[in-house]
């Protein structure tokens, strides 16, 4: 059965989802949901997800809501990008609650106000703050990864995809892959895996779109 994703082009959150799916070789199609234009807010939307975010994965009679369960649930299903024991199990959980307190949640937030707020309802002095406590983030990242191939254990798992989930995107909120060259490699490796493809084409909706 094809899982569902509900989803669209900007969200970083969804993107993990995309490439998780895509890369344990799991069937699935993405289903567009219009944020911008408030359909997340929408009885409709909500009856899918009361929290009215994506993303939303399908499953049958299984829907999901929240990337980090949605991409446990697509490893322990796939039985792929998954630790190879309990131990890296843990250890994948804890780099993936880190990255949404620390790094994906401070992003999205970041890159929402520079780029997709107007400027006139931007709130003064919270762009640089967050990206002054972004940047300890990406330290924390960037020295991990000077010895590590991957965030955790010999491959590639959903820790990865976690943490790499917003770094891909062009909008400039910040990040310059240039300043972190360890991330900058890692970077490279998960884009070199087959299927790998940018947010704006694994996943419908693009800012190109509202234009």
């Amino acid at each position: 059965m094809t899982m569902k994703l509900h989803c669209f082009g900007e969200s970083g959150n969804a993107y993990k989802v995309a490439l998780a799916l895509t890369f344990a070789d799991v069937e699935w199609e993405p289903v567009f949901v219009d944020f911008f234009n408030g359909q997340a807010r929408t009885p409709e939307f909500r009856a899918i997800n009361e929290m009215g975010e994506v993303p939303v994965l399908v499953d049958g009679d299984t829907t999901l809501t929240q990337s980090g369960v949605i991409l446990d649930y697509i490893s322990s299903k796939s039985g792929k990008l998954g630790g190879k024991s309990a131990a890296e199990r843990r250890e994948i959980l804890r780099w993936m609650f880190w990255d949404n307190h620390k790094l994906s949640g401070p992003i999205g937030t970041t890159r929402f106000l520079a780029n997709f707020l107007a400027e006139a309802k931007r709130p003064p002095g919270v762009i640089p703050f967050m990206q002054a406590r972004l940047k300890s983030a990406y330290k924390v990242l960037d020295d991990h990864l000077t010895n590590h191939i991957w965030v955790v254990g010999a491959a590639m798992t959903i820790a990865d995809l976690s943490c790499c989930g917003y770094l891909y995107y062009p909008e400039p909120y910040g990040f310059d892959r240039n300043d972190w060259p360890h991330i900058d490699r890692w970077l490279d490796a998960i884009a070199a895996t087959p299927g790998w493809k940018p947010p704006y084409d694994l996943m419908p909706g693009s800012p190109a779109d509202r234009a």
